[in-house]
This record gives structure tokens, C-alpha cells and sequence, in this order.
């Protein structure tokens, strides 16, 4: 195997942009290095013998590689080193402050002032900060974020290429956090902009989550306390009464911050040290509000006691309901032994959801249900239950969710279903343990303010296993039924059921079902049974290895077996313990006709779940369990792909089962009539939003409406059948050539034999009908815009326009550069409609250039708004299309979309899935090899002259391709009047 040393990986992986970057200066190697004055330690930093803040009464073992500290006006913060990706530092800067901390009157503020300090600070003008951070190389949105929970505040930047940049990143948050520049004209500027976010999470979305906040938190703060707040108290924000809020709780002793990357830890706590040690506010902070505790209501009667009911009536969602056992939060120890009774929790819930799915499966009364326990918002610990009943009659499904919840409850499992679950669990463990070594730092930064947010400690992934191991003793059946009961105890039960028939049910009838005696149902116990690779029947006779040598590239090897499947083969340890694996097969969409289009949904649900050989869905669980095994099924426009993730040790039998889908399918029904019962209960709930028909329809509609993209109705639906579903996708699994793409740590000689047995015994493919290939979408004609109705919130509509590119590899040099100019589009509409009219939240653009077919690219600009601003919308984003083409955009437009895209890429390549994507098909396509070595300076290196002639070319030949979705009852408005400033808008509302 190549070992590729960890210090030289990084570049060893970017070989091929290194080679087309021309000759490197020579090296002075007799230049004078001036003597480095030795750093002093910082202050703040705690000592390897005292014990972190975060781990004070714990004892659980500290993870070392935090290093922690506590500035003297009481901020904390813990810092360590990470390298994945190279050069990435990822800052996670919490405040503890969130929607449950505000008073009536500021409901909102805590999300609008996420909002603000984006807006303007000490460091960075009004509307500065995304460019300021795009010349940083660190796009809006992926890498510079931030949210609002009900209990905290939380800002996400993840810098790449940080060194060099990290003293002006940390005075710019410091900036942003300490010093936001909240005045009556930037609150003017961004209400606006809360409000477009808060209608396009309007409508039934908004409806439902109300109301079940609403009754499972009755008499608590989270009841009546979103985020995003009300529309009364946004309308009425001052600059004052939100300098109020900034000054009572953005202060120095609410605040963590969190850093994990590329650097030195103590030079990162210096940087703390540096531009947050000064931070002090004048007056007192705020007292953190008691959450209230959930309390069953006067009279209530059961055990526990059932408490508030509610029925939600919502005619395009499918029927959905949910049931929680509530106990009060209380702050804990976090202790060896309190993580040893969360693990035990975590079984006892696996083996029930097994139990539940297993009763899915079978034809039961609803489509899915799982039980959880989570403690929210340090509001409640509650055990939750939801499930979605198939038909009308929801008290059966409730029955034989409860049924084999007391089941559970009243009877201890076996030793065999105790064994499956710790395998399950220690094999999990075992992978991060093995793969701690690529463990992103953004994860790693995300999961220590998690930690805070529910008080508890961060343990290392060694600690968490050493922890597991150690418990496995006190895993006894008693012990799992013991744990189970306490999960179903507490003090109150509450519920909330979603239909869209009236008269279904009422709060009284949930109430008086929850009351009812539960017989506890055995029957979803699954009876013990061994099922290995050993006993699965040969694929067929092992196949042999015709043909092998370089692809070409990076040192991958590729193979041709005596079937003609062709492999490409790179062992590497860029990414220690992961083998990514990935087969590519047959015709994709191209391989359906219009009337067997529904089959190609369906199959994108069920055709993993129909078995393979011996195996049904129980035994495709059981012979993975305890190993790291995948099968994502999925459908481009020419060819299916199977994908996975797993390990040298498995993958053997990873290809066994890749393999045997094609060569020995199987064709269980129900996999099927449940993917038909989930289409069909969906299908109305996509026009609730017009985000929903977006994704409905989209597709279908820039296609020309080929049927092949559409999403069916459910009368398309009642068509189809599992004889039907094996008549359309049986021959389609004989079809067309096989690539199998093999990256990662796996030894490589044995990953041969392997493939010889597997792929290499499948019998020669079947041609795809040059009929078949022929397939190939079209693009609307433009002319009035299209138009569909939405039964979501009369405030509510979406627009989009779209140009069609082409397709094809010849030119995938301008495809990569039409990437940068729909970034270019994308950043102009941004700042358009969000940050000077306030009139969407999120506009985007995106392009698409098929590789594998001649034409079906588009340029897409899209955007949620208010339906009198979609014409608006339409003419907004023409004239930035013929501005493009008539004016020539500026070098700092240009580079802050190009340093963004080089960091991407160069991060994005340190990871195996990175050159599978962009090699994937060459073993039949040689130049996807050729064209990769052009990459970075196709995506780069451009011009402003070039990205006029781009838009020259795609742009303004022809009038884009409109859609608009506006509320059902309404007309699309007429005219297309400029956008209104933020300040405009606010101030006329």
C-alpha cells in the first residue's frame, strides 16, 4: 500500500493542480533567519494539573487535546490543535442568551441581533461583513454563520488558509461581539430581512410548529418563545431597547468560545487573550429567567398523568402524531456513572425502535415510528414518541405503537437482542475511535458547545469506548427493562396529532386514548437468528483480471476484469480507517420511458429494501450489525450508483453485496407498498410552501416537463405495482457497462480477490438501446411565466428565472467558469433583494453542466419573497444578467468569489470523495483524467472580460425561462417595479 507520510499528504493529494502551476522562484537557500524570541505561555491558559473549567465535580477523564483557560472578567474558552482540513481554524463563539431569555416585549431580539452584528461593527461598515469575509477566502453562508436557539447564540466561522489571517479574524468577531453598531437605520435595514426569513418558514411549517410547542411545553417558556419571534415585537425593535438587550447579556461571563484548527493552541489563546481580555460592560447582567417545568394540569388522571391534548387540522399534510413523557430538567453531574445510564438509555430506545420498525415492515398500521429521549432547551427531559398512521384509524396505530412500547416495559429482551445492540454501539464507537484522526475541527468545535449548551462535559472518542467497554457487564436484561421503565415514567403525558380530515379526532378523543389499558404486544420481537457472509450463496464463477496500469493520475491503478467490469484501485491513508466505495452501473434516468417513470421514484425507496439474494431487509440489518457496511442507492441522468462507506476489514463483503444486487436481486413486495404509502401521504404536503413545489416540480418543469422528472401523484402512484416494479427494474439491473471505485486504506491485493469473486462473477452485462441513450431532457421555451398555486400563507411566493446552458466534457473548462459566474450573479442578488431591499432572505443562483450528455445545463436564479415582489424579482434579476453582459465586473468582485472557490477546493481535496467525484467514469473516459489536471485554474483564474462574454453567450441570447408560485386564489401581480430599500420597506409596513 502507498503510505503517504501525514506531514506531506495534504500536497502529495494536490499533485495534479501543483503541476500545471508553472516553475516555483529558486530558493535562497543562504538567507538569514533571524533568532525568534521564545513565546510566553498566556495567562489565562489552566494548567496540565488543574481541572478545566468544564470538568469541575466531573469525573470523567479530560479530553487533552482541549487546552482551556478563563479570562479575568469570567469569559472561558478552550482551544486545541486539528489539522482536518489543512490550514482550517474553525471559531464557534457562544453566548448564553436565546429566545427563552427574552422578556414579551423582545420576543425576537436575540435573533435580530444575530442579525445586526452581521450588519455593521467596530470593525466593518454598514453591509461590509460578507465581503469583508469572501476576501478572507471564507464564503457566506458555509463558512461564516451563526444561529439563535432557545437558549443561546451561536457564531460559526470556519477560516481556511487561517495563518496569516487569524489576528484580524479575531479582532473582526471580537468587533462583531463586543462592538455591533446598532443604530435606528441598520435596525430599519434588517428588520425587513427577519421578517422574509420568517415568512418563508410560515405557513402549515409554522402552524404546526406552534402549536405542538404550544402543548408539549404548556405552561413554559419554550410554549410561546420561537426564535424568529413575532412580527409585533420585530415591527416595534428600537436601536435602544436592542442595545438594551446586547448590554444585559453579551458580556464576558455568558460567553464560550471554542476553536479547533490549523494552529498552535496557546497562539489561539493568545489571540483570546488579546482582543477579548478588555472586554468589560458597565452595569449588571441579566438573571437567566426560570423555564418553568412541565406540570401535569389540576385533575388530570393516569400514570403518569395525561395532560394537554391538541388535534391540528392541516388538509395537505400526511396524518402525524406525537406523544412525550415529560420529567422536569434538572442540571447534572457528568459523571462516569450518569454516562454509563445514558448509554443503557441508548439501548434500551434501539432495542424498541427495532421492535417498531420491524412492525413497519410487516404491513403494521403506520409508516414509521421511533421513540427518543432528549432533554430540549434545558426545559424538559422528555421520552418521545411519533409515529405516522397509515390511515384514518389513528387509535391503532396508537395501540400498536403502545403495544409494543409495554411490551418493552413490562418484559425484559433477550440476551440475543442485547448482543445486537451493544454490537451496534461498540462497533460505532470503535469507528470514531479509529477515525479520529480525520475528525473535522468545525465537528469537533459544533460538539463542545453542545456540550455547554446542556452543561455537560466533552470526552474523547478512546474515553467514550473505554466507557462503553466498561458498563458491559451491568447490561443485563434487568438492568435494560429497569432503564426502560424509567424512560416511560414521569410527570405528565402530553400529545398532538396533525390531520387533514375534520372530524377525525378532538383533544378529548387523544386524551381518552392515551387513558386506555395497553395490551403489551410481543409479536415485533425478532426471534434469534445467525446470518453470515459464509452462508450466502457465490455470485457465480470468480472472474479474472485482463488488464491493469495507471489511470494516470495520483498513482490510482486500474483494473478490467474478464466481464468487462473496469475498477480503479487507490490505496492511501489520507483518510485513516475509511474505505470509500462506489459502483457505477446501467442507464440512470435515460433508462425509463414516461410510462414507467413513477418506477424510477419508487425504486430510489425500495429497490435496496427488495433484497438481494437470501436477504430481505431483517437479514440485510443483521449480517451488518456490529460491521461498518453502507448501500445509498442513487439515480444521475445516465447512470445508477450504488455508494458506501466502510472499512478494509468489511470490504470484502461490501462488494459481495454491491455485487449480488446486480446478480442475484431479490424482489420482496413490501418494500414496495411501503414506498407507495410514503409517496402517496407526502405528495399534497409539497404545496403547503412554494419551497415544497419547488421541490416537487423544478425538475420536471426546466425539463421540459419529461416525465421521467416528475414527482408522481398519487394517481400515477395507484398505477404501479410490485410486479410492475420488477418488470421495469429487473432488466434494467442487467443493463450497461460497470465501473467499481475503491479509495481509501484497504490492502490492495486483497481488495483484488475480492473483486474477482464478486463483480468479476457477475455474468457479461446486456447493451443499453442506443434507443435508451437517445433520451436526452429539453429546455422550455420562454415566454410567459410559468405559474403555480401554493396552499401555504397568502404572504407567501417564489420566483425563479432560468437560462440553459450546455453539456458535455469537451467544454468543461467554460462550465467551471460559468461556476464563477453564477457566484458572481448569485453574490449581486444577494445584495439586491436581502441586503437593500430586504425582500428575501436567501436568494441564490446556481449552474449546472452535465458531464455525460450534450446539453441539459442551466443557470438557475431562485428566490422565496412576497408575491408582490415577484415581477420585481424577474426584473431585478434580468438587469443583473445584461449588466454582467454589458459591463465587465470589477477585480474585487472577481476575487471574492474565485478565494472562496480556490479554498473550497483545496480543502475539499484533502478527502478521497473529492477525486472519486471527479474521477469517477474514467476507466471508459480517459479524459476525465486530462481534465482534471485544469481544475484549479478553470475554477481560479479568469478575467472580467471573460465573464462578459459568458454572460454575453448564455445569458441575454434569449429571455430566461420564468416560474413564479403566488397562494392559491391570487393572480400573479402585474408590472415589474423596482425593488424598495430595506429602510423603505420597513418604514412603509
Amino acid at each position: 500500500m502507498i503510505k503517504i507520510p501525514r506531514a506531506a499528504r495534504r500536497f502529495a493529494l494536490l499533485l495534479p493542480f501543483a503541476m500545471l502551476a508553472g516553475p516555483l522562484p529558486a530558493q535562497d537557500t543562504t538567507a538569514h533567519v533571524p533568532e525568534v524570541a521564545p513565546k510566553v505561555r498566556p495567562q489565562s491558559l489552566q494548567g496540565e494539573d488543574e481541572t478545566p473549567w468544564l470538568y469541575e465535580g466531573s469525573n470523567v477523564p479530560v479530553d487533552r487535546e482541549w487546552k482551556f483557560g478563563i479570562l479575568e472578567n469570567g469569559l472561558r474558552y478552550a482551544v486545541r490543535r486539528n489539522g482536518v482540513p489543512p490550514g482550517q481554524v474553525s471559531i464557534r463563539i457562544r453566548i448564553d442568551a436565546g429566545s427563552l431569555h427574552e422578556r414579551d416585549e423582545e420576543r425576537g431580539y436575540a435573533h435580530l441581533l444575530e442579525h445586526l452584528l452581521f450588519r455593521q461593527s467596530k470593525h466593518m461598515g454598514p453591509g461590509e461583513a460578507i465581503a469583508t469575509w469572501q476576501r478572507l477566502g471564507a464564503s457566506f453562508g458555509n463558512d461564516t454563520n451563526a444561529m439563535t436557539t432557545p437558549t443561546a447564540t451561536v457564531y460559526q466561522l470556519d477560516m481556511p488558509e487561517a495563518a496569516g489571517k487569524l489576528d484580524e479574524t479575531f479582532k473582526l468577531l471580537s468587533g462583531m461581539v463586543r462592538d455591533p453598531v446598532i443604530t435606528p437605520g441598520n435596525v430599519a435595514a434588517e428588520v425587513p430581512i427577519v421578517l422574509a426569513e420568517k415568512r418563508e418558514t410560515g405557513g402549515a411549517l409554522e402552524r404546526v410548529n406552534d402549536a405542538r410547542r404550544a402543548t408539549l411545553f404548556a405552561g413554559q417558556r419554550l410554549a410561546e418563545r420561537a426564535p424568529i419571534g413575532t412580527e409585533e415585537t420585530l415591527r416595534a425593535a428600537t436601536a435602544d431597547a436592542l442595545n438594551d438587550f446586547h448590554r444585559r447579556w453579551y458580556r464576558p461571563e455568558k460567553t464560550v468560545i471554542a476553536v479547533a484548527g490549523d494552529a498552535d493552541p496557546e497562539d489561539l489563546a493568545r489571540l483570546i487573550e488579546t482582543y477579548f481580555t478588555d472586554w468589560s460592560v458597565a452595569g449588571k447582567g441579566d438573571v437567566e429567567p426560570d423555564f418553568g417545568d412541565p406540570v401535569a394540569p389540576q385533575g388530570a388522571t393516569g400514570l403518569p398523568p395525561v395532560g394537554e391534548t391538541a388535534v391540528l387540522i392541516e388538509p395537505d399534510l400526511p396524518r402525524s402524531y406525537t406523544y412525550a413523557v415529560m420529567r422536569p430538567w434538572r442540571p447534572v453531574v457528568d459523571t462516569v456513572e450518569y454516562n454509563e445510564g445514558l448509554l443503557m438509555d441508548g439501548l434500551a430506545l434501539a432495542l424498541i425502535n427495532r421492535r417498531l420498525e420491524a412492525r413497519a415492515r410487516g404491513g403494521g398500521s403506520y409508516l414509521y415510528a421511533q421513540v427518543e429521549q432528549e432533554d430540549i432547551s434545558r426545559s424538559t427531559d422528555a421520552t418521545l414518541v411519533s409515529f405516522a398512521p397509515l390511515t384514518e384509524d389513528w387509535q391503532a396505530a396508537l395501540a400498536d405503537v403502545r403495544g409494543v412500547i409495554a411490551d418493552a416495559s413490562n418484559n425484559p429482551p433477550t440476551e440475543e437482542e442485547i448482543a445486537r445492540e451493544i454490537a451496534e454501539y461498540g462497533d460505532a464507537f470503535k469507528q470514531l475511535v479509529d477515525e479520529q484522526g480525520v475528525a473535522p475541527g468545525s465537528r469537533l468545535a459544533d460538539n463542545f458547545i453542545e456540550a455547554i449548551d446542556i452543561r455537560e462535559t466533552t470526552a474523547a472518542p478512546d474515553t467514550v469506548l473505554e466507557i462503553f467497554n466498561g458498563m458491559l457487564d451491568k447490561v443485563t436484561p434487568a438492568a435494560i427493562l429497569a432503564r426502560t421503565q424509567a424512560l416511560f415514567e414521569g410527570d405528565v403525558i402530553r400529545s398532538f396529532y396533525i390531520t387533514p380530515a375534520i372530524g377525525e379526532a378532538d383533544a378529548q378523543a387523544l386524551r381518552t386514548a392515551l387513558l386506555q389499558p395497553v395490551m403489551a404486544d410481543a409479536s415485533a420481537r425478532l426471534a434469534a437468528a445467525t446470518v453470515n457472509f459464509e452462508d450466502q450463496p457465490a455470485i457465480g464463477a470468480p472472474g479474472e483480471v485482463v488488464a491493469e496500469g495507471p489511470l494516470g493520475i495520483l498513482g490510482i491503478e486500474q483494473l478490467e476484469l474478464s466481464n468487462g467490469v473496469r475498477v480503479q484501485l487507490w490505496p492511501n491513508d489520507a483518510e485513516p480507517g475509511r474505505v470509500a466505495v462506489k459502483v457505477r452501473f446501467g442507464s440512470g434516468y435515460q433508462g425509463f420511458s414516461a410510462e414507467d417513470a413513477p418506477y424510477a421514484h419508487l425504486g430510489q425507496m425500495a429497490l435496496i429494501g427488495a433484497g438481494l439474494g437470501n436477504l430481505g431487509q431483517e437479514e440485510l440489518d443483521r449480517i451488518a450489525t456490529g460491521r461498518k457496511l453502507g448501500f445509498d442507492f442513487g439515480i444521475e441522468n445516465t447512470v445508477f450508483t450504488f455508494d458506501a462507506q466502510t472499512r478494509g476489514e468489511d470490504l470484502a463483503d461490501q462488494l459481495y453485496l454491491f455485487a449480488a444486487k446486480l446478480g442475484m436481486p431479490r424482489w420482496d413486495p413490501n418494500p414496495v407498498i411501503r414506498a407507495q404509502a410514503a409517496s402517496r401521504l407526502a405528495y399534497e404536503s409539497y404545496a403547503t410552501s412554494p419551497g415544497g413545489l419547488l421541490t416537487r416540480d423544478l425538475d420536471f418543469l426546466l425539463s421540459d416537463e419529461d416525465p421521467r422528472f416528475a414527482t408522481p401523484d398519487p394517481a400515477a402512484i395507484a398505477r404501479t405495482t410490485p410486479e410492475g416494479f420488477r418488470k421495469v427494474w429487473e432488466p434494467l439491473l442487467r443493463q450497461g457497462p460497470v465501473e467499481v471505485l475503491i479509495y481509501g486504506e484497504f490492502d490492495r491485493n486483497a481488495a483484488v480477490e475480492a473483486l474477482k469473486k464478486t463483480f468479476g462473477a457477475l455474468p457479461p452485462r446486456q447493451p443499453i438501446p442506443a434507443s435508451v441513450r437517445a433520451r436526452v431532457p429539453s429546455f422550455p421555451d420562454p415566454g410567459k411565466p410559468t405559474v403555480l398555486t401554493h396552499r401555504g400563507g397568502q404572504d407567501q411566493a417564489a420566483a425563479v428565472i432560468s437560462w440553459p446552458l450546455g453539456g458535455g466534457i469537451e467544454n468543461v473548462h467554460e462550465s467551471r467558469q460559468l461556476e464563477i459566474l453564477s457566484r458572481l450573479f448569485s453574490n449581486r442578488l444577494l445584495d439586491s433583494l436581502r441586503e437593500k431591499a430586504g425582500a428575501s432572505y436567501a436568494p441564490f443562483v446556481t449552474a449546472d453542466w452535465p458531464l455525460d450528455m450534450q446539453q441539459g445545463g442551466t443557470m438557475t436564479a431562485f428566490a422565496q419573497v412576497s408575491p408582490d415582489v415577484v415581477p420585481a424579482f424577474f426584473t431585478e434579476a434580468e438587469a443583473i444578467a445584461a449588466d454582467l453582459a454589458t459591463n465587465p465586473p470589477s477585480q474585487d468582485e472577481l476575487d471574492r468569489v474565485t478565494e472562496p472557490l480556490r479554498q473550497l477546493l483545496t480543502r475539499a481535496s484533502t478527502g478521497n470523495g473529492f477525486w472519486m467525484y471527479q474521477l469517477e467514469g474514467a476507466t471508459y473516459d480517459p479524459r476525465r483524467v486530462l481534465v482534471l489536471r485544469s481544475l484549479l485554474n478553470d475554477y481560479t483564474q479568469t478575467t472580467p472580460e471573460a465573464m462578459q462574454a459568458l454572460a454575453q453567450r448564455y445569458l441575454t441570447v434569449r429571455p430566461g425561462y420564468r416560474v413564479a408560485i403566488i397562494p392559491e386564489g391570487q393572480e400573479l401581480a402585474k408590472g415589474g417595479a423596482a425593488l424598495p430599500s430595506a429602510g423603505q420597506a420597513v418604514q412603509g409596513r
